[in-house]
């Protein structure tokens, strides 16, 4: 599967079903995955993948989990990361990972003010394809890094 090059930001959220609504509005477009604790958005115009993560509270956090980047292919999470390890940046690597309901390979870093970026490629999009949202539950779903 060959993806063209978009920015990805996971949003923490307080209620995953009412922040859907929101964005499924704001974006006219529905989520490609929605699960306990986690919904994603394909958005095309703006390029754009779109994830909300369930936090119970959020106050004195900020709303926002991470930032990525996602290539298409594990060669270029490998290039990215012998890239910012020559740069001296601290690179912390996650390859095989099952992570927000899908296979990835992945590499995190961290700016200055502790915003965690990660640059990852999906191997299998959905490893729980029969796993359903229960009305009014709310699980804790991935990134934890």
């Amino acid at each position: 599967m060959n993806h063209a090059r978009k920015v990805h930001i996971a949003l923490n959220v307080t209620d995953v079903n009412r922040s859907v609504e929101f964005y499924r509005t704001a974006f006219g477009v529905e989520p490609v995955k929605w699960k306990p604790g986690y919904a994603k958005f394909d958005i095309t115009e703006p390029p754009l993948n779109l994830t909300l993560n369930h936090q119970a509270n959020i106050e004195g956090k900020g709303a926002l989990n991470h930032l990525g980047i996602e290539v298409s292919s594990t060669a270029e999470v490998l290039a990215a990361k012998q890239r910012l390890r020559e740069a001296g940046l601290e690179v912390i690597d996650e390859m095989n990972v099952d992570c927000c309901f899908a296979l990835q390979d992945k590499i995190w870093i961290t700016d200055p003010d502790g915003y965690r970026w990660e640059i990852f490629m999906v191997k299998v999009q959905d490893t729980q394809p029969d796993l359903t949202v229960p009305q009014g539950q709310h699980l804790q779903a991935c990134c934890r890094q």
